[in-house]
């Protein structure tokens, strides 16, 4: 049981009545995209903090909202309790520390690189261009049934194909802007594309590596649920971008530890944007469960036209 009432002489436990299955699936996919647009909002706000896309610290914030995520799961194991399925009206799940092997984290190892190659492509798309970065992004569900159809013999079903270049039509169809002269016309933007399909690259591969982790029962039973399986996939990918973020930006992280400590709209939005991709993911991956990769990468294009319209 859940929760536990305690009296003088007798321990009393107190059930806790939870959604159905069915309504928590749709509730963890109304509260994912919710959770996506608000990490959008504070995804861009923290990238001005900084400086915008000039600034030479994209990298740096991307690398650092996996640093919060890491912080928020060591926390969870601490207290031995992942609330994320109250997001569904169901009782919190139990999160103790889990009893994965040497080898289990080498098996992980894949699904984490292409889980913070997709997170760092996608900050730095979005902060090239929001709006056409998401019009890139749409395009990952093409790659994740061509992913998916070579790479890990499953192919999506003819229905599902059918809906693919409707879906991302009608992402760039929304995000059609109105000139000075009444013409409609997308706004270009180099970085987004490029850092857009790159990122789509790794998500493609991110969901089939996330379902052959999940299907592999022993490994499953030691992670013990998929919040401690998601939990540590980002600890590894926030190992596996640190010294990326290094490398690529370390000549300015004095500069960033200075903005840091003296800006409070730094310090909220890098920590609020780091735990909304931490909770909207893993509520993107009790999804996944059950729906497969292609249909949660369309769901997840779907999702663009409402936060294209939260941000505009």
């Amino acid at each position: 049981p859940p929760f536990r009432q305690f009296s003088n002489t007798n321990i009393h436990y107190i059930k806790m009545a939870g959604a159905p299955d069915s309504v928590a699936l749709l509730l963890f996919f109304v509260f994912w995209y919710a959770g996506n647009m608000k990490y959008n909002e504070y995804n861009s706000a923290a990238l001005t903090a900084v400086g915008g896309k000039t600034s030479g610290l994209t990298m740096t914030v991307a690398t650092m909202q996996l640093g919060v995520c890491a912080v928020y799961a060591f926390i969870m194991w601490a207290v031995k309790l992942n609330p994320a399925k109250l997001f569904g009206l169901q009782a919190p799940s139990t999160q103790n520390v889990p009893k994965v092997t040497q080898a289990d984290i080498i098996k992980s190892i894949p699904l984490a690189f292409c889980a913070a190659g997709a997170h760092a492509a996608t900050v730095f798309a979005l902060g090239g261009d929001p709006l056409f970065g998401q019009i890139v992004k749409s395009a990952e569900p093409v790659l994740a049934a061509i992913v998916g159809t070579i790479f890990y013999a499953k192919a999506p079903s003819f229905y599902k194909v059918c809906c693919l270049p409707i879906i991302v039509g009608g992402v760039a169809f929304a995000s059609l802007k109105k000139g000075d002269d009444g013409s409609y016309a997308l706004k270009f933007d180099t970085t987004a594309l490029v850092f857009g399909m790159l990122a789509n690259s790794f998500a493609a591969f991110k969901g089939g590596e996330n379902s052959k982790l999940m299907a592999d029962k022993g490994v499953a039973q030691r992670y013990g649920g998929v919040g401690n399986q998601f939990a540590v996939t980002q600890i590894i990918a926030f190992v596996i971008l640190l010294p990326i973020m290094f490398a690529v930006e370390g000549d300015m992280f004095p500069t960033f530890l200075e903005k840091l400590k003296t800006d409070s709209s730094l310090q909220f939005n890098l920590a609020m944007s780091g735990l909304c991709f931490y909770i909207y993911n893993e509520l993107a991956t009790y999804t996944l469960k059950v729906t497969g990769a292609v249909t949660a990468s369309v769901a997840n294009t779907a999702k663009r036209v409402l936060v294209m319209v939260y941000m505009a």
